[in-house]
């Protein structure tokens, strides 16, 4: 479908994911409401998602996904349920559905029930998807950034992009929460420390973040450390391993007064989770350890600001919510000292430690992300990221 009718086309958007899914799904989303500026845009995103869905310019509407067989961000509804959530999509009739949710083989069929009229989306080179007119689906590219994958889609569909930066709306009702919530994070430069993340295989360890913290403090940081209410323990156990005092914020902030906390800090050290893509899409400079992740798909676009360490194994990336191999060596290959060497670099200019925005070089491969001890690289960094098998569809 290219991008012929605005005024009252009804679109219908699905990204079922968490919230670094859907931050990175900000592009593609601008391009879609820049095309078709007059159209009725509708997320079918997780419930989580609704507080970001509902501050985007380019979404209209959240609708709450029940889930479904086979996706494991949430528990499958039964099929009644099943049925009277398709039957009230149908009712909806929309004129266009996106499938942004990944590479197709679930939801693709799903996504035809739902009755729009025009469909688009992606596919495995294996899966199902429709086919004929109205149907755009192109291959899921295997390289590249999250951000460039979804790009891919709207490009195949004649949208023009209107930039890469992932849009995250802090206002100044949220900045004042926050001051008046904890008015001591105005009184000296703040980094931020993030030692959570939904998996356990995802975690740097608790001393880790705590020697960094207090390395932080002694460069004349506060130190802050985030999370939610569930991660209480873990920012205590990072806390009671530092020297110096910190200030524990887990489980006292929403995702709001987080944003205006990190959009004053001068750095984030954080785990490869959502939080990372929020400073991405406020411009904070970060040091983020992949512990487990595809580290060129999940990195941050501005790699001159940001610097992702990680560690190459051969079991990356990894789907276990634990570990296991022994000594979780993807988390434990990353070193106190690499952290501090880029968090270092970012306090020292501001930005990454790129300032031309191109990849500093490992061994044999060049890529967006540090490897703390510039070991050889995977098969995965051979392929240059931003590279698509996508053909422009012209229904």
């Amino acid at each position: 479908m290219t991008a012929r009718r605005f005024d009252g086309v009804r679109v219908l958007v699905l990204r079922a994911l968490m919230l670094g899914d859907l931050l990175c799904a900000t592009p593609a989303l601008r391009a879609l409401r820049a095309a078709m500026p007059g159209a009725r845009i509708s997320l079918l995103g997780l419930p989580a998602q609704r507080g970001l869905a509902e501050r985007l310019a380019s979404v209209d509407e959240h609708i709450d996904f029940p889930g479904w067989p086979g996706l494991p961000e949430t528990e499958a509804p039964g099929p009644v349920r099943q049925y009277r959530f398709v039957a009230a999509m149908r009712r909806r009739r929309f004129d266009l559905a996106v499938q942004l949710h990944g590479s197709g083989s679930v939801v693709n069929p799903l996504l035809a029930s739902l009755g729009a009229s025009h469909l688009a989306g992606f596919h495995d080179g294996r899966c199902w998807r429709p086919t004929g007119p109205g149907a755009c689906f192109i291959a899921w590219p295997d390289t590249g950034t999250e951000v460039e994958r979804l790009l891919a889609l709207t490009d195949a569909m004649g949208l023009a992009r209107q930039g890469s930066q992932l849009d995250f709306p802090v206002r100044a009702e949220d900045r004042r929460a926050l001051l008046q919530r904890w008015p001591q994070v105005q009184d000296r430069p703040l980094a931020v420390v993030h030692a959570g993340s939904q998996l356990p295989s995802r975690r740097w360890p608790v001393e880790r973040f705590a020697a960094v913290g207090d390395a932080l403090v002694e460069r004349g940081l506060a130190v802050v450390l985030t999370g939610g209410s569930a991660e209480l323990a873990l920012t205590t156990g990072v806390a009671q391993a530092m020297r110096h005092p910190a200030l524990n914020l887990a489980g006292g902030t929403t995702l709001w007064t987080l944003g205006a906390l990190l959009e004053r800090s001068r750095l984030l050290v954080s785990n490869d989770t959502g939080l990372s893509h929020i400073a991405a899409a406020l411009a904070i400079p970060s040091v983020v350890v992949s512990s487990g992740a595809d580290a060129l798909r999940w990195s941050p676009h501005d790699v001159a600001r940001h610097t992702v360490l990680w560690h190459p194994t051969a079991c990356r990336p990894c789907a276990h919510a634990h570990c296991p191999e022994a000594g979780h060596p993807c988390a434990m290959g990353v070193s106190v000292q690499s952290v501090l060497d880029a968090a270092d670099r970012a306090l020292r200019t501001g930005r990454g430690p790129w300032p031309t925005g191109r990849p500093e070089p490992c061994p044999g491969a060049t890529h967006p992300t540090s490897h703390p001890d510039h070991a050889p690289c995977p098969a995965a960094c051979e392929s240059s990221p931003g590279t698509s098998t996508a053909t422009t569809c012209t229904t």
